[in-house]
């Protein structure tokens, strides 16, 4: 599993340094500024239609995370649905609201040669997929519906530590 992730982490180095800013949309320039901050920054990539995105939201998961950590930054990017604003379907979970969460829509479709596959130079593979970013960098990526609350939780902290 640590091999796994020593070369996912890898891999986003590469595409990282390889990433034309050029190409990049708005939505893109965006996230990239507010991941800039000092603070901890969560980008989490979510879909209406996605399953695992449903079952994270679910008992007020993500709300009462969001809640717990207001000196953390939020940037909720709503992905792969054809550039569709469903604000509605994070508002049944009580997300939306909070001062400390953006909510964003990538205006790329679902499917087909113009769909997201990489997002500020990061690839994006499956949906649920959060980041964890300080000062500009990210420190964590978590895919496919890895988020446990206690578990992202300790990653802010170690990535809101002073090393």
């Amino acid at each position: 599993m640590f091999r796994r992730f020593t070369a996912l982490l890898a891999l986003i180095a590469c595409i990282s340094a390889n990433g034309a800013e050029t190409d990049w949309l708005p939505i893109e320039r965006e996230v990239k500024e507010l991941v800039a901050s000092k603070d901890v920054t969560i980008v989490h990539f979510w879909a209406p239609w996605c399953g695992n995105c449903i079952v994270e939201q679910k008992d007020d998961g993500w709300a009462n995370f969001i809640a717990a950590n207001p000196r953390v930054r939020f940037v909720f990017i709503e992905a792969w649905n054809d550039g569709k604003d469903s604000r509605d379907s994070l508002a049944k979970f009580n997300i939306g609201a909070q001062p400390n969460l953006t909510l964003l829509v990538d205006p790329r479709p679902r499917r087909g040669e113009e769909r997201m596959r990489t997002f500020i130079g990061l690839p994006v593979t499956w949906l649920p997929s959060t980041w964890v970013f300080r000062d500009g960098r990210l420190s964590y990526a978590l895919n496919h519906g890895e988020v446990r609350f206690p578990i992202l939780q300790q990653l802010v902290e170690d990535a809101g530590a002073d090393w």
